[in-house]
């Protein structure tokens, strides 16, 4: 069977059952997985991406992610410290990656600045499932949506937004940030990120992003 997620945006081509069978008990169990990919179009400049599947143990990495053939030499990726609160710049040297083994799991997100030519990756793995959860810290950090799903940050995401809380989602084409507040228990202007887009966060507590 396969389990299908009603979202506003998922960008999957497949969806694969897998069934085994346990000889020792002649009882059937089916283990499912969502399978399928995302193609991500890169704009030159800087942009907020975020890895939307789940690629398998230890290839959730920028050198396993991230084509360096896709790029131009100098593209650099920035990965935001939230203990540090300073960025970890990854660029392209000669054709590879200056830190390869940077990672990008579901729900880490990265600042890209992609020199002179547009770029085009495509991310494939599973669909995380069951009951997922992220810290989200307080201050500032970097978040994406741990599954391919586009919609209202909170009420479709289920992001833990509380009061006075500032969502930043960066603009390539105007070359800024849009500001959303949370202020009186509503968004002077509502969040919504794209499939595989990430964002920042200014948190004042502390907080857990679940799904389920």
């Amino acid at each position: 069977k396969l389990r299908n997620m009603r979202t506003k945006t998922l960008l999957l081509s497949a969806a694969v059952g897998v069934a085994g069978l346990v000889a020792a008990s002649a009882q059937t169990v089916y283990s499912v997985n969502s399978v399928g990919y995302v193609n991500m179009d890169i704009p030159v400049g800087f942009s907020m991406i975020a890895n939307p599947l789940d690629a398998g143990a230890g290839n959730n990495t920028v050198s396993a992610l991230m084509d360096p053939a896709a790029f131009t030499e100098g593209t650099t990726i920035y990965k935001f410290n939230p203990a540090t609160q300073q960025y970890v710049p990854n660029t392209l040297d000669f054709g590879a990656w200056t830190q390869p083994d940077m990672t990008m799991e579901p729900g880490e997100g990265v600042f890209i600045n992609v020199l002179a030519t547009p770029a085009s990756v495509t991310f494939v793995g599973e669909v995380k499932q069951g009951a997922l959860t992220q810290n989200v810290p307080q201050g500032f950090s970097v978040q994406a949506s741990q599954v391919p799903q586009s919609g209202q940050l909170d009420t479709e995401l289920n992001f833990p937004v509380g009061e006075d809380d500032v969502v930043y989602m960066f603009n390539n084409a105007a070359g800024q940030y849009t500001i959303h507040v949370f202020s009186f228990g509503a968004w002077d202007n509502v969040p919504v990120p794209k499939v595989g887009e990430s964002f920042f966060v200014n948190k004042l507590v502390a907080a857990d992003w679940d799904r389920d």
